[in-house]
């Protein structure tokens, strides 16, 4: 990446290079295998950016928002066919949605509780309001003592699922339409993660075990949804950690996308896909603490998540950087050690985070890019004057 980029920018800054970032949009989609796919918003967190993913292909539909306020938000952007992918409580919000449902949009609540049944039942009969629901089942698999994936819904079985049905079917107010199963052990865990090869041999080994219990499961649960009445929508599935497995099971009608558009660093420890890094962000040199280290402005951009230096931000361009083991990213100054670069104060070192969306929370903007040139700026939800999580 040319330094003649960023010498003109304010700094720092948050860049997409879109050129990468289209060839990532037809790599999902030619992954879908027949399905649909639906986006993660939690991955984008930027409107213009919604918009470009649909208008590459047809295969992509609906979105799938991690927040009440977020679907609305969304709602009132033109989107439509929106599936919030969490429970949710907040009252005001849900009457809202209550009321957009009933006027003819359609936004999807998660449940996988009776208390939750009965909370937007109520606030449905209150506000003359309607709800779709979307069922979330747990995909978790379990091999003695070890719980391999994230703690979910507690729906498991046949009879988790029968009992929820029930207090469903009592109301005029409520809808199920759809059916969702992550499998976060499959589509979020990494099994090519540097250092750790005994871990990810045995996360490889467990990945394998998991996809056929998942394939059943998921098979199961959607006969007894069918056997009480109901006609789903979709069946949702999997994310771009496991399009190429979900994507295979006859039960799923829709997969599920985000990160894999930006292609954080985290995506690099996968065996089985690679992407285009997209998504990057630029720290101006601010200090010469020594003749080979080069301190940045902020730049600690840190990722959700279990504890670890995959978590981290690292530097890319110029290429051969380091970050400080005793500093990390800091959140104002960031340390970067060169063997050999010459940098001067006002350059900028280029950086990828860990993780996808988090990162444009800490920028108004996406600097968009085309070969090597700027070519368009996007606003972030934080642009747009939004903050939902």
């Amino acid at each position: 990446m040319p330094k003649e980029i960023t010498k003109d920018l304010s700094l720092p800054a948050l860049l997409l290079d879109l050129d990468a970032f289209d060839q990532n949009c037809q790599i999902i989609a030619k992954k879908a295998n027949g399905k649909t796919i639906r986006i993660a918003t939690k991955s984008i967190r930027s409107i213009p950016v919604l918009k470009r993913i649909f208008q590459t292909s047809p295969v992509f539909k609906g979105l799938m928002s991690y927040s009440p306020k977020e679907a609305v938000f969304l709602a009132e952007q033109g989107f439509d066919d929106i599936l919030l992918g969490y429970p949710c409580w907040d009252y005001q919000e849900l009457s809202h949605i209550a009321k957009l449902n009933a006027s003819g949009k359609q936004i999807t609540c998660m449940v996988d509780s009776i208390e939750q049944i009965d909370h937007l039942n109520k606030i449905a009969r209150k506000e003359n309001g309607f709800f779709y629901l979307c069922m979330d089942i747990d995909m978790s698999t379990t091999f003695g003592s070890l719980h391999f994936g994230v703690r979910r819904s507690p729906l498991k079985t046949e009879e988790d699922v029968i009992q929820l049905t029930q207090h469903i079917k009592e109301s005029s107010t409520l809808e199920l339409i759809g059916m969702m199963g992550y499998e976060a052990q499959i589509a979020g865990v990494g099994d090519k993660v540097p250092s750790q090869q005994l871990k990810n041999q045995a996360v490889k080994f467990l990945k394998k075990k998991s996809i056929h219990e998942i394939k059943l499961r998921r098979e199961s649960i959607v006969q007894v949804l069918e056997r009480e009445g109901f006609q789903l929508e979709f069946v949702n599935g999997g994310g771009t950690g496991s399009l190429d497995t979900t994507s295979q099971e006859e039960s799923v009608t829709e997969l599920t996308a985000g990160s894999g558009f930006y292609a954080p660093l985290l995506f690099d420890y996968y065996r089985n896909f690679r992407f285009t890094p997209a998504l990057f962000f630029a720290l101006p040199v601010v200090r010469k603490p020594t003749s080979n280290i080069y301190t940045c402005l902020g730049g600690g951009y840190i990722a959700s998540g279990p504890y670890g230096e995959d978590k981290v931000p690292q530097p890319v361009y110029p290429p051969g950087g380091k970050l400080l083991s005793f500093e990390g990213a800091g959140e104002v100054q960031t340390p970067v050690y060169y063997e050999k670069e010459t940098l001067e104060i006002g350059d900028a070192i280029i950086f990828r985070a860990a993780k996808a969306g988090e990162i444009c929370e800490r920028f108004n903007e996406i600097i968009c890019l085309s070969k090597n040139q700027v070519v368009d700026r996007y606003r972030t939800y934080r642009g747009e004057g939004k903050c939902f999580l």
